[in-house]
């Protein structure tokens, strides 16, 4: 590990930085150029004390965890996250995970979306990141870990997955995120992530074992869907999508034409968050 060259690196891009690239409010004049400190901290959800011992060189060494999360506040290019991995004294992430890290243009992107819900999908629909509007309605998906992190895995193993879709629409959100899958696994091979994920769901799921034998292939994301909000009953919203060159990331942006019912419903959301008033189901997330 290369405390002096980590320390260095740090604060020069955090000093490259302004408040407006991570989608923070500029404030008042400000002494020094950039970031703070603590707002890098927080942009990467670890402790204030933790991030300036870094840049002082008398942190311990970051986990690969730790300098993910890092990579992703400071707006990192894939090149300088490999960097930042090295000097910490591991290696750069395998190509295999390198795909969970946020390009940073689709961020800059989601940064200027907070009136509407929006979130980043790598191509194995992971959410890799998600606004306080995405939050509200369909819950902070962070905490998921292992093939959970992935919401086809999700979709045909945890029946609280399909209580966000009307019931008549679920056997079509089934078969797109078969062909979905289908596209990932064309392009990473059958001893990627993508094929750990098809094995073990042709195991755990009957439903998936039949229509990943049909061989449909597509990016599938309806321009037109409802969604159903445990407080808000069912929103008819429209789906927009935007990738990255390689395909492997996806940012999703949910919205709704203006004096509808469903746009009506999103400037409520809005105002209750993840406040809850019932009681959730039992097969619901907490």
């Amino acid at each position: 590990m290369d405390r002096a060259g980590l320390a260095d690196f740090l604060r020069r891009r955090r000093e490259a930085l302004r408040p407006e690239d991570v989608g923070l409010a500029a404030g008042a004049r400000r002494r020094t150029p950039g970031l703070r400190r603590e707002e890098v901290a927080a942009l990467a959800a670890m402790s204030n004390d933790y991030y300036t011992r870094l840049e002082q060189q008398r942190g311990p060494q970051p986990s690969e965890q730790m300098l993910a999360s890092l990579a992703r506040a400071l707006r990192l290019t894939g090149d300088e996250r490999d960097y930042l991995f090295r000097i910490a004294g591991h290696n750069a992430p395998a190509r295999a995970s390198a795909a969970t890290h946020v390009v940073p243009a689709l961020l800059r992107v989601l940064d200027r979306l907070s009136d509407t819900p929006a979130l980043i999908l790598s191509n194995l629909g992971e959410t890799l990141v998600q606004n306080r509007m995405a939050d509200a309605l369909f819950g902070d998906r962070s905490g998921y870990t292992g093939l959970a992190r992935s919401e086809v895995y999700r979709w045909f193993t945890d029946p609280s997955e399909r209580l966000r879709y009307p019931e008549d629409d679920r056997d079509r959100h089934s078969r797109a995120q078969v062909a979905n899958l289908r596209v990932a696994y064309g392009t990473m091979g059958e001893q990627s992530r993508a094929g750990e994920l098809v094995r073990a769901l042709r195991k755990a799921s009957a439903e998936f074992a039949e229509l990943w034998d049909r061989h449909e292939v597509s990016k599938r994301f309806e321009d037109h869907k409802t969604l159903i909000h445990p407080e808000l009953g069912p929103i008819e919203v429209d789906c927009q999508v935007l990738f990255t060159e390689d395909q492997s990331q996806a940012l999703l942006v949910l919205t709704a034409p203006p004096r509808t019912e469903g746009y009506e419903k999103l400037r409520l959301l809005a105002v209750l968050g993840q406040e809850r008033f019932t009681e959730p189901s039992p097969y619901e997330l907490p």
